[in-house]
């Protein structure tokens, strides 16, 4: 049965009751081969690819069968919207480094006075023919992009939004929304309303989520115990004039005394959206009356105030801006990564590592519901994993040591796997065949973040058969197969430039297309399981751990399996 919640707002119980199936269809298994990961003409499982859940105040009943609650426990991992941080792609990551040099130097890009701000607005929404709707959508989507960035929703789920009567409370309306979307519970206060077709239509999609609207006199004294992140969407560059009620009063409630920090004075993380609430658009808080707030969501382009930022967190969103009008007004804004709405600017401040930590929130991981056989419990993990988007599942570490016990790790790239075991190639005469060479017991270790899981291996090591090495490396780009000749893998050389004119000399020799010999020295690797332990993050530190060993029964090879204290 579900909990029955109440209608008090000691607080806000909202429970997510109805599970709503979008679509169950065939989903073929995944082969690691060559180039990128590609369908197998393999046997297919029914595998759920989406489910939505709502958020909803219903709790007469709980629509689940055992059948669905099953599915849902296991793919509602790749669903979960703490678990969408599906990796760019390697033309994006390029973009990323290029971008660094203008995120890390605020003085690198262009700051906006209150008239040039006005005139673009003006300009987009005339001549470049933008809809302040249109505008509004990508703001909004800019502010909970970089709220996302910052604060995951696994520990910053209750974002209290509180929307002024313009266009920045609309910025506001519109952030609450894609911030449901992406796992948060979003709650709005928004006490002087528009009386506009474009607002209530925002009010609207956020009633049809069920998204509670609060009035000003209903929002606690003590924000902090009842949300974890305000979101100061109250005033834009365009506002003049003192505040009136009940803003006036919100703002006070927000602030910092001087001589205090956020945490004395009962305060969640405050977040603003393009002027901190009680700032003069370019000179700052000069009155000392205006928020302190820990990230600001510049939109557009920064504006002159934002040079006065003490907190923690500078993003700038709305990529939106025409060439025409980064051209007139001579704008230096930094790239976006990928496709990101929102970028960085300035370097976060020093964090304490020690304080670095997630806490995973999982489904159970049990002993019931896992396969008998490893190979075939790695098969389900690994397609999950391609499921979830994560860039390169099949990367792993692998460890090994000589013959005097001395470690050392590395990354490689899963090729195949099956009952035999898990298949990599690399260069002979490189160190880790060397010390598989003098010991031939290694581990590995997949680790796939975003899915709280990780699958440690461990086992013997043999080469592969010729004929399988040769098979693999002619079913590589022609550039790989030369790359492999060229390197000496391990070796010290004296720089870059002898790889490139190595590279040359042998795209040269084999410019007619002929068949590019594998080198002697080039092959794979199979490691052959003797314990496999997958592991699934869970909340308090009390993960879910179990291991399969080999253990012999009736003169027959079987996998037995144990938990482990995490």
């Amino acid at each position: 049965m579900c909990p029955t919640p109440t209608p008090s707002l000691l607080f806000f119980h909202y429970y997510r009751c109805d599970c709503n199936i979008i679509g169950i269809r065939d989903r073929p298994s995944v082969s690691v081969g060559t180039g990128p990961l590609r369908s197998a003409p393999s046997s297919t499982n029914h595998h759920l690819y989406a489910v939505q859940d709502h958020l909803s105040p219903k709790s007469s009943s709980c629509l689940w069968n055992s059948e669905v609650q099953h599915i849902f426990s296991r793919f509602s991992l790749i669903k979960s919207r703490s678990y969408q941080r599906i990796r760019r792609s390697e033309a994006m990551g390029t973009d990323a480094v290029h971008s660094l040099e203008h995120i890390h130097d605020p003085e690198a890009i262009s700051y906006l006075s209150q008239a040039d701000a006005i005139a673009i607005d003006e300009l987009l929404m005339g001549p470049l023919g933008f809809s302040v709707d249109q505008l509004m959508e990508l703001a909004g989507l800019s502010v909970a992009a970089s709220i996302a960035e910052v604060y995951k929703p696994d520990d910053y789920s209750r974002v209290l939004i509180i929307c002024g009567p313009g266009n920045n409370g609309g910025d506001g309306l519109v952030a609450a929304r894609h911030l449901y979307h992406f796992g948060y519970t979003p709650f709005v206060c928004y006490p002087k309303r528009t009386n506009k077709p474009l607002y209530h239509g925002l009010v609207t999609q956020l009633e049809a989520l069920a998204v509670p609207f609060l009035s000003s006199e209903e929002l606690p004294a003590q924000l902090a115990s009842n949300f974890d992140i305000v979101v100061d969407a109250m005033f834009g560059f365009s506002f003049h004039g003192a505040p009136r009620p009940p803003f006036d009063a919100l703002i006070r409630q927000l602030l910092v005394p001087s001589g205090l920090t956020r945490e004395n004075c009962g305060l969640p993380m405050i977040v603003s959206i393009d002027i901190p609430s009680g700032w003069h658009v370019e000179q700052g808080d000069i009155e000392g009356t205006g928020l302190r707030p820990d990230m600001l969501v510049s939109l557009t382009a920064p504006k002159l105030c934002a040079r006065k930022l003490t907190g923690s967190h500078h993003f700038l969103g709305g990529r939106f801006v025409p060439p025409e009008v980064a051209n007139r007004y001579s704008l230096r804004l930094p790239k976006y990564p990928g496709t990101a709405m929102c970028v960085r600017i300035g370097k976060p401040l020093s964090v304490d590592v020690a304080s670095l930590r997630e806490n995973y929130v999982s489904p159970d991981f049990l002993e019931e519901n896992v396969k008998d056989d490893p190979i075939k419990q790695f098969q389900e993990w690994f397609d999950d994993a391609v499921a979830a988007g994560l860039r390169e599942p099949n990367a792993m570490a692998l460890a090994t040591a000589d013959k005097d016990g001395h470690p050392s790790v590395r990354m490689v790239l899963l090729k195949g796997f099956d009952e035999r075991g898990f298949v990599w190639y690399t260069n002979y005469e490189s160190r880790k065949a060397h010390e598989i060479l003098e010991n031939p017991h290694a581990s590995l270790l997949f680790f796939w973040e975003a899915l709280h899981r990780q699958v440690r291996i461990e086992g013997s090591v043999e080469k592969v058969p010729e004929e399988e090495s040769d098979e693999y490396f002619h079913s590589r780009p022609r550039g790989s197969q030369i790359g492999a000749l060229a390197s000496n893998q391990s070796s010290v050389i004296p720089g870059r430039h002898v790889l490139h004119q190595a590279y040359d000399e042998l795209q040269a020799k084999y410019t007619d297309g002929k068949l590019i010999p594998r080198p002697e020295h080039w092959g794979g690797y199979r490691l052959k399981p003797k314990a496999i332990e997958f592991w699934q993050g869970q909340p308090s530190r009390l993960h879910d751990r179990l291991l399969y060993s080999r253990t012999e029964i009736n003169g027959k090879q079987n996998w037995k399996i144990e938990r482990l204290a995490p």
